[in-house]
């Protein structure tokens, strides 16, 4: 290859002094190998992909980090097994790879074993369960062709009563046979991991410019616009990739999705008595649904999710419907006692997968594999796909990338890259910070302690009941790339959930920023 382009600082630090500085870069006119337009998990993960390869990456984002559906998933690394089900191996063989990949190598800071149940109740049939068993036994396999051992994810079993109860304390006990337990990966937050790759690829020299968007984008070329100042600039790269998800027909008009709507519901914890496991309830009539509920930080529990077709123009925040939160409701009831009703509900959420596809049908049918597309003169772009497969994606989309347009770069490698703050188990427990600290950052909870040392109660609640502290907010201000309240409250923490809870806590996100946006690299 082609002498690759030296970055001027290996610092992953986001910040607006920072941000200034290379859009200022851009706006000269400098070189660039690759634009990646898209600020979610994919293209994130084009940029990390990209710049770790040598060459010069600029990524823009209209809005923030995370913004549209990486911010709205499950939280959950899933290793495939759903997908068997409809014969989707390749799908579920790739995700099973890439959640060992996250837990082991890249993000075991991010990412957690859970154990997931299904309660075995008398109204599910012996041929049921015999099926139920089948497909943990081939999510094994799927474990073990991966290469993720025992010791991370534990062989799939048959519970007790009392095992089930102790891990979910709610669960209806009428007709209660025991249950199936399996394990999965758990993301402290996807946002997180969003911002941990982002700023991964910033360390190897990618300029990651949020508040920009981008339009009349071809093969080699867009019209960027900041969207703060109003000022534009046209950019040539050698190529552009089009990663902005269920919006990529409004990048490149040739692409048709078939977006489909899921929606979680947002409980105080209290309601689940205790919640430590994923508990999978079957859909009644259904062979493979199922609504989980999930323990999440803040003391909350999330369930989800719904897979309904989004029908007209697509929103930046989608909104769950009332049908939706009633069906999740329903389902819960099946499996959990006292049911919960819409008053318990203390927020939602619902977020768009770019599926791609067309024609009729249910859009729980259409398939999570994800494709390139590279043909014409638009730009190179990504569609459908799933967020623990990110990497593979990304990896395929610079290859796609680099082979249309004849540029030269290294290999992917992004397989053996650590993000910012991984670490083995033993190294992150002698990491000198609170465990809570150290779940949100890895090794970087260090700097968000001494951080703390120079603020007036650094380490306190910002509010009475939410469990994040003035230095995380100052942490996300000065090196992820934090720019507004809604930076701060609805994608770094997670408390813009809960509107109530936003409300408390507005106040001292905005000190914040007004004390430490311009306050200095």
């Amino acid at each position: 290859m082609t002498g690759a382009w030296t970055p001027r600082t290996r610092d992953s630090g986001l910040n607006e002094f920072r941000r200034r500085r290379e859009a200022e870069s851009v706006w000269q006119g400098d070189t660039v190998d690759v634009l990646v337009v898209g600020g979610g998990v994919t293209g994130a993960g084009i940029a990390l992909d990209a710049a770790s390869r040598g060459l010069k990456v600029v990524l823009v984002e209209k809005h923030d980090l995370a913004f549209g559906t990486s911010r709205w998933s499950s939280k959950l690394v899933h290793g495939g097994l759903r997908y068997l089900a409809s014969g989707q191996f390749a799908i579920a063989r790739d995700s099973a790879v890439e959640r060992g990949i996250l837990m082991t190598r890249t993000a075991p800071h991010l990412v957690r074993p859970l154990a997931q149940i299904v309660p075995l109740h008398a109204s599910m049939s012996t041929a049921g369960e015999a099926v139920l068993r089948a497909g943990l036994a081939m999510g094994d396999v799927l474990r073990s062709m991966a290469g993720t051992p025992v010791s991370i994810l534990p062989a799939a079993r048959r519970v007790g009563v009392g095992a089930v109860a102790a891990a979910a304390p709610t669960v209806l006990r009428e007709g209660l046979r025991g249950g199936a337990q399996s394990w999965d990966g758990q993301l402290v937050d996807d946002a997180r991991l969003v911002v941990a790759i982002a700023r991964t690829a910033a360390l190897y020299g990618a300029f990651i410019l949020t508040g920009v968007s981008a339009s009349d984008v071809d093969r080699t070329s867009a019209i960027l616009r900041d969207e703060a100042t109003g000022d534009t600039t046209r950019v040539r790269a050698k190529v552009v990739i089009n990663a902005t998800g269920v919006w990529a027909g409004e990048i490149d008009p040739r692409i048709a999705l078939r977006p489909s709507r899921g929606t979680h519901l947002v409980f105080d914890a209290a309601a689940f008595g205790g919640l430590t496991c994923s508990l999978a309830i079957p859909v009644p009539g259904e062979r493979s649904r199922f609504v989980f509920a999930l323990p999440a930080p803040l003391n909350r529990v999330y369930v989800g999710l719904t897979d309904e077709s989004e029908e007209g123009p697509i929103p930046d925040v989608p909104v769950p419907t009332e049908p939706e939160i009633e069906f999740l409701l329903n389902v819960l009831a099946t499996a959990v006692s006292p049911a919960l009703t819409r008053a318990d509900v203390i927020g939602t959420f619902a977020g768009l997968r770019p599926l791609l596809g067309s024609g009729e049908g249910p859009s729980a049918d259409v398939s999570r594999r994800h494709a390139v597309l590279a043909d014409g003169d638009g730009p190179i772009s990504v569609v459908g796909g799933k967020l623990t497969t990110y990497r593979l994606m990304a990896r395929h989309a610079v290859d796609a990338a680099l082979d249309a347009v004849g540029l030269a770069a290294q290999t992917s490698r992004t397989e053996s890259i650590p993000l910012v703050g991984a670490a083995t188990a033993s190294e992150l427990a002698a990491v000198p910070a609170s465990a809570t600290l150290v779940r949100r950052y890895g090794t970087e909870a260090r700097i968000v302690h001494r951080l703390a040392d120079t603020l007036s109660d650094g380490l306190v609640p910002i509010a009475e009941g939410i469990e994040v502290c003035a230095a995380e907010l100052v942490f996300s201000v000065r090196y992820e790339g934090a720019r507004t309240v809604g930076d701060l409250l609805d994608r770094r923490t997670r408390i813009g959930l809960v509107r109530t809870d936003r409300d408390r806590t507005l106040s001292a996100a905005e000190s914040i920023l007004r004390d430490h946006l311009d306050s200095g690299e």
